[in-house]
């Protein structure tokens, strides 16, 4: 891999989290900061050296929304998109500005404790399906790369995996 692995336990480390990493090395520069919004929304680390270094998992916006209407009687599920107005006019429009808002912050909040941890100023690359939306307003964001971790995945398999066949591990 292009960069090594400083974690305790690298056998706990999600394959999704290791080729966005690997993603991000390959394509971009270290040190390095992975936001993947998906059902999960993670947050993964990649010092200067490069090695992976951890990160940080939290739920997902639309795991959020979905909890949202599952656990209450009355909250509708809300299509995910930029709220027009912070106060919100409607339970729709209230429940639009506290997701994205508030999920915004939250990420905000969790890159500005994992760059005082860091060392260097750190790429931030942001992929996943809530990625462009989650974006827009967090500045600290530098690179929205869809791709990233078919990146990562196809630089595994060109730079290792086509090695197997030869013998080679």
């Amino acid at each position: 891999m292009p960069l090594s692995i400083d974690y305790p336990h690298p056998h706990q480390i999600g394959a999704d989290r290791l080729a966005n990493a690997v993603g991000v090395v390959a394509c971009y520069q270290a040190p390095a900061i992975v936001i993947d919004f998906g059902t999960a929304v993670t947050f993964d680390v990649i010092s200067a050296t490069p090695a992976y270094c951890g990160g940080v998992i939290a739920p997902g916006l639309g795991s959020m929304n979905d909890y949202l209407h599952r656990k209450t009687a009355l909250l509708p599920l809300i299509e995910l998109r930029e709220p027009t107005h912070a106060i919100g006019k409607s339970t729709e429009e209230a429940m639009r500005s506290g997701a994205v808002l508030g999920y915004r912050g939250l990420v905000k909040e969790i890159l500005h404790s994992l760059k005082k941890e860091m060392e260097g100023e750190p790429l931030v690359i942001a992929t996943g399906g809530d990625a462009r939306l989650i974006a827009a307003g967090v500045p600290e964001i530098s690179i929205v790369d869809p791709q990233v971790t078919l990146k990562g995945l196809h630089w595994l398999a060109v730079n290792h995996f086509s090695d197997l066949g030869r013998g080679k591990s």
